[in-house]
């Protein structure tokens, strides 16, 4: 008799050694390890598509580009770069009732109401558990097919029947291919199940829209391979306690990977956000250590507040903290305001916030970071009707930034008076009326504008 053999393969990672191990070398995380048969008779594999089996140069293949599926859903849209590509595989991942299920279920509901066939798979609820969400939504639809199963051969034989244009996958960690003997949310099994999803999507060029679990760290669960084989991977983020919620484009093969969504929970689903700036600015307070920039997410810019709050501190070594940006720019900055302007920070504490719970990436946002540490630690508030922008460099110098001339649109849309720019950024384009732009050189000079003197 053949003996049988076995791996151990991480499960955050994927990193498979011939025996057990506390810690895995790929990722470096304890007790991941888990023991999977080797199967000694695989399926060979598959092409993705059977149309055509030689190489041509690419001036002779035949490009059809199908107009995109239109959600129904602007901000979801927007973050997908327009819609829906037919025969693409999208990843949504979020933490556990953040809504990703909801999303989807609203999604599917606008799909079938245009008059596409939706299949919504769940391998976690059963049919009258989704009807019942779907009664809380208003999702009742002909097109809208609802099934419960794991199986994914019996997912692909329910899809050859119905032949939908859109297919939903909830979860991808539930779901399980017959001939892998690991269980259901292993490495084997979630790699195997998104290959044989992609293959799906490929050929039938169906979009198949896959929900996958997240790690304690926010990670996508399941090995980093899962991500690399889809076209598009969304996160929902939020906290519960949150009513809003911001859908963000991480990778895109057919769009821009820096858009964002918003969108507002509410007792009978997901509500779009169209406004941001308006939501972020809602209750804004005027007091030192306020301070509003423009930043931009994708093509969209959003104006939010920018919050600091310096105080002195009797611990020898003062305490740093930063939400919604990041720390090391936070320090960065409170060096060149020690150096450069002749603020003594370091016996004081500094916390900095972006107000609304959304995260800034960017380095425009510097000028406005330093403002708010300076007003909060001279007790002084900026102007209710003003807008930093800028970049700092180490020697204190404010330099250009992009897309200016949206962000001060913006700025001008929602009442702002002044915007202080870097000066670089003050030339090369059409200046709109009934709002004043100051260029500024340095920090120094930033600072006596927002704070006069």
């Amino acid at each position: 008799m053949s003996k049988t053999k076995t791996k151990f393969v991480c499960q955050e990672c994927g990193y498979e050694t011939p025996k057990w191990m506390g810690k895995c070398p790929g990722c470096g995380n304890w007790n991941t390890l888990v023991e999977e048969i080797i199967e000694t008779h695989r399926m060979g594999g598959r092409s993705l598509t059977t149309k055509q089996n030689k190489a041509l140069p690419i001036s002779q293949v035949q490009s059809e580009r199908e107009p995109r599926i239109r959600t129904g859903m602007d901000e979801l849209d927007r973050v997908l770069g327009g819609g829906i590509v037919p025969g693409s595989l999208i990843l949504v991942g979020g933490d556990p009732g953040i809504g990703k299920s909801t999303i989807l279920l609203q999604m599917s509901h606008f799909l079938a109401h245009s008059k596409h066939k939706v299949l919504y798979t769940s391998g976690e609820e059963s049919t009258k558990q989704v009807k019942l969400r779907a009664e809380r939504l208003g999702a009742n639809n002909d097109d809208l097919f609802v099934l419960s199963e794991t199986n994914i051969e019996t997912i692909e034989e329910q899809l050859n029947e119905i032949n939908p244009r859109v297919v939903v996958v909830d979860s991808i960690q539930t779901m399980f291919h017959p001939t892998v003997t690991s269980a259901p949310g292993s490495v084997s099994q979630v790699r195997e199940c998104c290959a044989h999803l992609m293959r799906i999507a490929k050929t039938k060029e169906i979009a198949i829209m896959i929900v996958g679990h997240v790690t304690k760290q926010g990670e996508i669960a399941g090995p980093r391979l899962l991500e690399h084989m889809v076209d598009t991977v969304l996160y929902f983020e939020g906290e519960r306690h949150n009513t809003y919620r911001i859908l963000r484009s991480v990778k895109n093969r057919f769009g821009s990977t820096h858009e964002m969504g918003i969108f507002e929970m509410m007792e009978k689903g997901l509500r779009e956000v169209s406004n941001p700036s308006e939501l972020f600015l809602s209750e804004r307070s005027i007091a030192a250590g306020a301070t509003v920039v423009a930043s931009m997410e994708g093509t969209r810019p959003v104006l939010v507040e920018l919050q600091a709050l310096v105080t002195p501190t009797s611990f020898p070594s003062p305490r740093r903290t930063a939400t919604g940006v990041d720390y090391n720019r936070v320090a960065l900055i409170m060096a060149v305001l020690e150096k450069r302007v002749g603020m003594l920070l370091q016996n004081q504490d500094a916390f900095v916030n972006v107000a609304g719970g959304v995260r800034l990436d960017e380095p425009a946002i510097d000028l406005a970071i330093a403002v708010s540490i300076a007003s909060s630690f001279r007790n002084r508030a900026t102007q209710a009707d003003d807008v930093v922008l800028g970049e700092i460099g180490l020697t204190g110098e404010v330099r250009g930034i992009s897309r200016i001339e949206q962000r001060v649109k913006e700025a001008q849309k929602l009442g702002f008076k002044r915007v202080i720019i870097p000066e670089k950024n003050l030339a090369g384009w059409e200046h709109p009326r009934g709002i004043e732009l100051i260029p500024v050189k340095t920090v120094e000079d930033a600072l006596r504008e927002a704070l006069g003197g």
